[in-house]
C-alpha cells in the first residue's frame, strides 16, 4: 500500500510512536508554517518553494527528525545534552526520550536557514 498522506503515515507506524509522531508533526507546522507537507522517499516531510526542510520516520525502536546537516551541527551540543543519537543529518529518539519541542522547532528553523528557503 502506497502512504500518501502524513496522517496516514502515522497511523501505519507501530503504536508506541504514533504520538510522539503526532507531536512532532505538530511542531513541524507550527515552526514552518508556510511549508506544504508531503511524502517523498516514502517520509513524511516539509516542504518550501521545492525544498524539502525536515522530515521524520519511524522504525521498530525509534524514530527520527532529519534536517539540514548544518542544523545538526549547529545544535550538535544540546542534542548531546539531552542523551539523543545524532547523524549527519537527523536525530533519532524513543518514547523513553522524546526530542524536546523547543529543539523540534530549533532544528526545523535552522534547517530553512541552511536551505536558504
Amino acid at each position: 500500500m502506497k502512504i500518501n498522506s502524513h496522517g496516514k503515515y502515522i497511523d501505519a507506524a507501530p503504536e508506541q510512536f504514533r504520538d510522539l509522531l503526532r507531536r512532532l508533526r505538530a511542531q513541524l507546522a507550527l515552526a514552518l508554517p508556510d511549508a506544504t507537507e508531503v511524502i517523498k522517499y516514502d517520509m513524511p516531510g516539509f516542504e518550501i518553494e521545492g525544498t524539502i526542510v525536515a522530515g521524520y520516520a519511524a522504525f521498530s525502536k525509534q524514530c527520527g527528525l532529519y534536517v539540514d546537516p548544518g542544523a545538526i551541527a549547529d545544535h550538535a551540543d544540546e542534542i548531546a545534552r539531552l542523551k539523543l543519537k545524532a547523524s549527519k543529518t537527523g536525530v533519532t529518539f524513543s518514547v523513553k526520550n522524546p526530542v524536546s519541542d523547543e529543539l523540534i522547532a530549533r532544528l526545523a528553523t535552522a534547517s530553512r536557514d541552511k536551505k536558504g528557503v
